[in-house]
């Protein structure tokens, strides 16, 4: 099984853990990425509200360039970069001339590109029942919060994937390896995202109430698709104990931690002994 792979700038800076993890969890299972060439930022955040045109020419390039490369199908870990990537591809096929017009600003043509993928997608192509017998090491101790964030199913019209207010998919991954997914009320709340820096309050107020939520209702860890949701959840969860005067100590893993946990890859080969919060071992 092949996929185009699109990192975006996160998983090759700040969340060069994802990516480790991404690439040996999907590794495990016989899955080869093919990192489109010459990539580019996708203009998440702030391209939107600046340039209208910017904020698609920036995701169209990078489908062109997959598309060039052959690419029928191509991963996006980041909701955001996904989310860029699937709004430029709708808003090209629904304008001949807007097409047209961008196929001249990024320099290449922009006609069908892949199929947009996010990690829960891949897992489910791979189907939960395959992922389920693959399994070596049953994660029957852990109790996770699923966590989506914002973005991972929002919005529908754009990202078409699971119920936007209730989505389970990424339980019924997590329910194939063994764990028992906990149901839990803040798994689709904004956790502050890129308001670390400007607000770090906000962060610290919304990410304290998902710690909290998540270990009232049971669960000893999150699980999280998202290298920003990880990064204030993971990296600020002391400075969020200290905040609230509440104490939670839960590890967040990326969903690709928990699967890889469970084909038996130790938390080095999956870079979990790089997170803040120190990963327990199921």
């Amino acid at each position: 099984m092949n996929f185009g792979y699109y990192p975006g700038c996160a998983l090759h800076g700040s969340s060069d853990d994802y990516e480790q993890s991404i690439r040996a969890c999907l590794g495990a299972l016989g899955i080869k990425l093919e990192e489109i060439d010459d990539w580019i930022c996708c203009g998440a955040t702030a391209a939107h509200s600046l340039n209208h045109k910017l904020a698609i020419a920036l995701p169209a390039r990078n489908l062109a360039l997959a598309q060039r490369q052959g690419c029928a199908e191509m991963l996006a870990p980041c909701p955001m970069c996904s989310g860029q990537l699937l709004r430029a591809g709708q808003a090209l096929a629904s304008d001949a001339a807007l097409r047209s017009e961008i196929s001249s600003i990024v320099e290449a043509e922009v006609n069908d590109g892949p199929r947009v993928l996010n990690i829960i997608q891949v897992f489910e192509r791979v189907g939960l029942k395959a992922l389920s017998d693959a399994v070596t090491k049953p994660l029957k101790d852990l109790k996770p919060a699923c966590y989506y964030g914002c973005l991972l199913v929002r919005p529908p019209a754009v990202v078409g994937f699971d119920d936007a207010e209730q989505p389970q998919s990424m339980e019924a991954v997590v329910a194939a390896l063994g764990a028992k997914p906990v149901d839990w009320n803040y798994k689709t709340e904004c956790c502050g995202a890129g308001m670390t820096m400007a607000s770090p309050e906000t962060v610290l107020e919304l990410s304290g109430k998902i710690l909290a939520n998540a270990a009232a209702h049971g669960a000893n860890c999150l699980v999280a698709a998202c290298p920003m949701c990880h990064v204030n959840l993971d990296m600020k969860q002391a400075a969020i104990q200290e905040y609230s005067g509440a104490r939670y100590d839960l590890p967040v893993y990326y969903l690709t931690d928990v699967v890889g946990m469970a084909l038996g890859l130790s938390a080095s080969e999956l870079g979990a002994d790089r997170h803040f919060v120190l990963a327990r071992e199921a």
